[in-house]
């Protein structure tokens, strides 16, 4: 029987629910309700657990009061989506329960869970049941209850999992999204693999404990220009040891042959030994060739073009870093602007409109709490508006917003990209930041979105039977149109989208998508609705072929 766990036990069992997880985020992922190819849920939630789970880790003094501020914060920050926000929360009101016990029994473990549950159901403006939240109430009320009658902790977490897969068994008659499309609520099977991961590593299952917080990697290209400013990209140096006779004759034949593999050629010889230096792009031929004079030693190839890329990324992080200490010793402006973007157009559209930081990310990746706080620290202005532009943004802005004292952040519930843009059109900077943020959060509420993209698998939902590689297009609550061809489907979106009171289309096309097709598009949106003014623009977002606005 066990009847107290201490902060080594803890930890064994956190990183146990977050490799458990982790090896789960792509079924969970495909639990999304809507059958389209950017169902994150899964990878919300192993980011935010991850980001905690490196730190525990790492941690050298293991107590519970650290244990939990290495939880609490490192998941606090990392969080991502709503999904990953929600599980933050959960862990930072469980870490509140445990941080000043020395062991934990199951009356502690019960509180906790409970103070994990309040604190989650706070930090959600409008709670919704059959979701991940109602998994976990269910699950700590069942502890609360079993704390009065078991001692025995490992009875205690396998009849508190199997009441939270009870629930969970059941969100989707709370839900009839879920139903209809014949899933459970993905935030709450993820928890219930956390909890069961957990409960694997109580129970002693072998677990590769070893983990990394994520990494944010910048992929480097060596450019065009500096390919043609280096001709011959391998500096080559070696001494050849000579075996045999080497005449006046044999030395010019060999600086003949080399010149004609590459420049910067040196040839010196001296009685039994001749000194190379070549720059080519073949240090292989010039290898071979030596080697038929005799052995060679001190042999050095440097890769030039890497090394001229290194020296001028030193350089660009220098002059980024210079960049950036001058607008953080710069007066702070009144007013700052941080957006979500999806794509280079788009991005180039928010920042004609006037935003200083873009934060690339929108479906494919939610940005996390910790790049928000990072987007407002380069931002120096007193007041900052952030736009999610992503429902499943929204939390993890909310959540920076209150990590944050030196500046007044504003988060404008920006639930889409044409959304976002109507809020920063509607900027007066003659205004206060109060009157500004009325005026923007009233404003959007006029934008309707539509967004065309394929579905990942059969399914049905909003009355329409869809099947894999289906286009659809999806309004701000509901599949609006499915068909075979991008247009037509587009088309027939329009027709719930546009109304007489309909005056602006804004339409903007994805990477996948010719400008050509765009205009085409655009054209038959202006004769079918001749009462609107139709824009047509650039977004370069991934998935979505079409993202249009009506205003």
């Amino acid at each position: 029987m066990i009847k107290t766990i201490d902060a080594q036990i803890v930890a064994k069992m956190f990183l146990g629910g977050a490799k458990n997880l982790e090896s789960k985020k792509e079924w969970i992922n495909e639990l999304n309700v809507f059958p389209v190819p950017d169902g994150d849920t899964g990878t919300n939630m192993t980011l935010t657990i991850m980001a905690a789970a490196g730190e525990v880790s790492n941690l050298k003094n293991m107590t519970m009061e650290t244990l939990a501020k290495c939880i609490s914060s490192g998941s606090l920050r990392g969080a991502r989506g709503n999904s990953g926000v929600i599980l933050s929360q959960l862990l930072r009101g469980l870490t509140k329960g445990i941080k000043d016990h020395e062991e934990l029994d199951v009356i502690d473990l019960a509180g906790a869970m409970q103070k994990a549950v309040d604190t989650a159901y706070k930090a959600v403006m409008k709670p919704k049941e059959g979701t991940i939240l109602t998994v976990a109430k269910g699950a700590a009320l069942k502890a609360v209850e079993l704390s009065e009658t078991v001692e025995d902790i490992e009875e205690f977490f396998r009849l508190v999992i199997e009441e939270a897969e009870a629930v969970l068994a059941k969100t989707p008659d709370m839900l009839p999204v879920l139903k209809e499309a014949g899933v459970v609520d993905s935030g709450g099977q993820g928890l219930v693999e956390v909890m069961k991961g957990a409960y694997d590593a109580l129970i002693g299952k072998e677990v590769d404990y070893t983990f990394e917080a994520p990494k944010r990697e910048t992929p480097i290209k060596i450019s065009e220009q500096t390919q043609a400013d280096i001709k011959f990209g391998y500096c080559t140096e070696f001494i050849i040891m000579l075996e045999k006779a080497y005449s006046e004759k044999d030395e010019l034949e060999l600086k003949s042959y080399l010149e004609s593999l590459g420049d910067s050629i040196v040839v010196v010889s001296d009685e039994d030994v001749v000194k190379v230096h070549v720059h080519t792009n073949d240090p292989g031929l010039a290898i071979q060739k030596a080697l038929t004079y005799g052995s060679l030693s001190n042999m050095k190839i440097d890769n030039m073009r890497l090394e001229h890329e290194e020296k001028l990324i030193k350089e660009a992080s220098k002059l980024a870093e210079a960049a950036e200490e001058e607008k953080k010793n710069a007066p702070r402006k009144p007013m700052g602007f941080i957006s979500v973007s999806i794509g280079a157009g788009v991005g180039e559209i928010f920042q004609g409109l006037g935003v200083d930081y873009l934060i690339e990310g929108g479906q494919t990746m939610n940005p996390s709490t910790e790049d928000m706080l990072d987007a407002i620290d380069k931002v120096n202005a007193d007041n900052i508006f952030i736009l999610p532009n992503n429902k499943n943004i929204i939390l993890a802005a909310n959540q920076a917003c209150s990590l944050v004292e030196d500046k007044n952040i504003i988060v404008i519930p920006t639930k889409t990209i044409p959304q976002g843009i109507t809020a920063m059109i509607n900027y007066i900077p003659e205004e206060s930041a109060e009157d500004n943020e009325v005026r923007m959060k009233e404003e959007i509420l006029n934008v309707k979105t539509g967004q065309v993209t394929y579905a990942v698998r059969d399914t049905k939902i909003d009355d329409k039977e869809i099947h894999m590689n289906d286009i659809m297009g999806i309004g701000d609550s509901g599949i609006l149109a499915v068909g075979q061809s991008i247009t037509a489907t587009t088309m027939e979106m329009m027709d719930e989208l546009v109304d007489a009171d309909s005056e602006i289309i804004g339409i903007y096309y994805g990477e996948e998508v010719s400008e050509e097709d765009a205009q085409a598009l655009g054209d038959e949106i202006q004769e079918k609705y001749p009462d609107t003014e139709v824009e047509v623009h650039y977004g370069g977002q991934p998935i979505y072929y079409y993202v249009v606005s009506v205003e």
